[in-house]
């Protein structure tokens, strides 16, 4: 065996390179039963970045059920959510990305049928099949306003001309969520809330009389302005299940008609999270006996709880993070990882135990020892901060002895999401070459129970910083990381909690802010409906903090910024549009700091381009080598604007 050759950190060299961790990459979720076959969603970075529709195909390699160009991505709150489902007869409806109307692909066909309107600008998403109708939440836009109700939709393609012919069943929200018809069809459950409060604020159960397809009259069974409501599901004519947090973590209960709530599974972990995307599932009935849940506390498990109540049953699978998608007899899917186990679509057999890869989100790994071993650890400060620490880990390299590496803290979006030990290339691109990463799940994250989430209200910009500065010092404080060369990187959210570090600490060389926020009034100002309240809990309602808005955007504090920052953007971006980057750098320009702005033409938010993620990730990778002072192999050299000298 060759010895290690000895290099400083992050000069190591590495196989994995930027067109590795995006070309790749093929990320895959919401698989579904459809007869003896599995279909899942997947997204194409090398087909401009649309999402198809898969099936394996005899060979076993995917094949495609919704081909190119067609695009299944809903813009219902942007973030989408339920965007295809399998129909009768082998039938595929979606939704068609550039012009959001509802489409239905019949086998053999060679294009799809439209089944909503053209022109009206309306949006939909969370769909499923009623008879033979689609049910779908719809969103509306006109002119400044937007409206959300629940719809029928026609499988026969006859509300593709006649608007009339989609049916609203019920609006009277801001919006909705989880439609479901009892098993007689003659009554509708959905979850609901308005502004300001986001769903993991505070939403309501509310069911439904349905008479010749309409709502006539409801009322709210659970939920209201601080308790957090999820996912209902019919169990019987009288009763549904349904997620609830009013225990300060989100738990299975059964909810009846008459108003008596019960805990199916009560513990201090949770069974529900952030609904960015409409649709999400955190349990399933595999059979009439049991229900299978995920539930969280940092990392996920997989329990089965019989359905008539008793004991769960931890399911013992080296799984650390699980997403489920659906079920059928002994039989589950689910999109699953861990640091040792790439994520990906899996059939788990309830009798067995055993796993059946379907679709994982990469083709081909690096070897088992380029990968970083993932380290869970729990950082002491003004509060306890939990984070994931992937330190370098290269078996052709060692460091001189005495150096320590540079890391870089990364901050997930959000900010209501959070992080898990994961196999992530991102992070092996960087480990690899001698840079540590660490991934903190900073106060505001979820599974840890609301009290961790609600630590952000009214302190964003605040307790985020606080806490990423808590978990790094903490590692450079146990002598695993260089305290002069710790960078940090987030984008949208995590961009914010970026921009906001640099500006306000002395902590880290060097920052980069993918698609980040710099101005808060402009936010809220700009930003789309679903999150144009958002700041109202995370900083305060406008007008009346608009003093608080200045003081706390980092736009307003570069004057305390004395450090390089990339800036990255892409410039169809609704949610954090292009002028908040932009003014950022230009308040760089004018104080005179190193930094690059590299903007992405047809890139929204989240880059999706093979192109532009390669670009991303060696403009990054040259970026933290200039500013630590090691020159990264094979990768071009970022050029950083500096000022002219006089």
């Amino acid at each position: 065996m060759t010895a290690p050759t000895v290099a400083p950190f992050g000069t190591w060299t590495s196989p994995i390179t930027a067109r590795d961790v995006a070309a790749g990459s093929h990320p895959v979720s919401g698989a579904r039963y459809v007869g003896d076959e599995v279909w899942w969603l997947e997204l194409r970075g090398s087909e401009g970045g649309r999402y198809g529709v898969f099936r394996s195909g005899a060979d076993g390699e995917p094949e495609a059920v919704l081909p190119a160009p067609w695009n299944a991505r809903s813009r219902v709150h942007e973030y989408g959510g339920g965007a295809w489902t399998p129909a009768p007869g082998g039938a595929l409806a979606f939704v068609e990305f550039s012009d959001q109307r509802i489409h239905l692909l019949r086998p053999g066909a060679a294009d799809p049928q439209p089944l909503t309107p053209s022109g009206t600008g309306d949006r939909y998403a969370d769909l499923g099949i009623h008879g033979d109708h689609l049910v779908a939440v719809r969103e509306r836009h006109d002119g400044g306003r937007v409206s959300r109700d629940i719809v029928l939709v026609p499988l026969d393609g006859s509300g593709a001309g006649d608007g009339d012919a989609v049916v609203s069943v019920v609006a009277g929200s801001d919006f909705l969520a989880y439609p479901r018809f009892s098993p007689d069809g003659t009554r509708l459950a959905w979850i609901a809330w308005d502004h300001p409060r986001m769903p993991w604020d505070g939403t309501e159960l509310r069911v439904g009389e349905v008479r010749d397809g309409r709502v006539s009259d409801w009322r709210s069974l659970v939920g209201g302005p601080e308790e957090s409501v999820l996912q209902p599901e019919w169990d019987g004519e009288d009763d549904l299940l349904v997620i609830t947090d009013r225990t300060g973590w989100w738990n299975l209960h059964r909810a009846s008609l008459d108003g008596r709530l019960t805990p199916v599974l009560a513990q201090e972990r949770e069974t529900g999270g952030p609904l960015w995307n409409l649709g999400k599932p955190w349990y399933l009935r595999p059979d009439d006996d049991d229900l299978a849940l995920v539930t969280t506390h940092g990392s996920d498990r997989l329990e089965l709880v019989p359905a008539g109540g008793g004991a769960a049953r931890v399911l013992d699978l080296p799984l650390t993070t699980i997403d489920l998608l659906d079920a059928r007899p002994g039989r589950l899917l689910l999109d699953g990882g861990s640091a040792a186990l790439l994520s990906g679509i899996r059939e788990l057999d309830l009798a067995t135990g055993a796993l059946t890869d379907i679709r994982l989100d990469y083709d081909d790994l690096p070897a088992a020892d380029l990968l970083p071993l993932a380290e869970e650890r729990t950082f002491p400060g003004p509060r306890e901060v939990h984070a994931v620490v992937y330190p370098p880990r290269n078996p052709a390299f060692e460091a001189p002895d005495g150096e320590l590496p540079p890391y870089v803290a990364f901050v997930h979006g959000g900010p209501t999401t959070r992080t898990t030990a994961s196999v992530n290339l991102v992070f092996a691109y960087y480990t690899s070459r001698g840079i540590g990463v660490i991934d903190v799940n900073y106060g505001g994250s979820t599974g840890y129970g609301r009290a961790y989430r609600e630590r952000l209200r009214g302190q964003w910009g605040v307790v985020d910083v606080e806490d990423v500065v808590t978990a790094v010092t903490g590692l450079a404080g146990a002598g695993l990381a260089d305290p002069r060369r710790l960078a940090i990187e987030g984008g949208s959210a995590g961009g914010w909690t970026v921009l906001s570090a640099l500006t306000r600490t002395d902590v880290f060389a060097c920052g980069v802010s993918l698609y980040g926020v710099a101005d808060l009034t402009a936010l809220a100002e700009d930003t789309h409906d679903f999150e144009s309240r958002y700041t109202d809990g995370l900083v305060g309602p406008l007008p009346e903090a608009q003093a608080l808005y200045d003081e706390r955007s980092p736009l307003s504090h570069i004057d305390g910024l004395d450090c390089p920052v990339l800036l990255l953007q892409g410039l169809d971006d609704p949610v954090v549009p292009p002028a908040q980057s932009e003014r950022f750098r230009d308040g760089l320009i004018a104080k005179g700091i190193p930094h690059a702005y590299l903007a992405f033409e047809g890139e929204s938010h989240g880059f999706r381009k093979v192109e532009t993620r390669v670009r991303v990730r060696e403009a990054a990778l040259s970026f933290y080598g200039q500013v630590f002072g090691f020159e990264p192999a094979g990768v071009p050299v970022l050029d950083l604007w500096r000022p002219q000298a006089e």
